[in-house]
């Protein structure tokens, strides 16, 4: 291949490049959905944490055999 014909190959790609990062800067950001306003207490979560940290506790403690 000519290296001329590499060479404006390799420039129009970096032009493409450029181009495209532009618009991409140029246009609106995506807009996140809204949150909902009923707020969910994690009630499993913190009986599952506090139950493993019992059982831990009890295991330093050397109550299990």
């Amino acid at each position: 291949m000519n290296p001329d014909r590499k060479l404006a190959a390799v420039m129009a790609a970096v032009t493409m490049y450029i181009q495209n990062e532009e618009e991409a800067l140029l246009q609106a950001p995506p807009q996140k959905p809204a949150r909902h306003a009923v707020a969910v207490s994690p009630l499993w979560g913190m009986s599952g944490r506090q139950h493993q940290m019992q059982l831990r506790g009890l295991m330093q403690l050397r109550t299990f055999k």
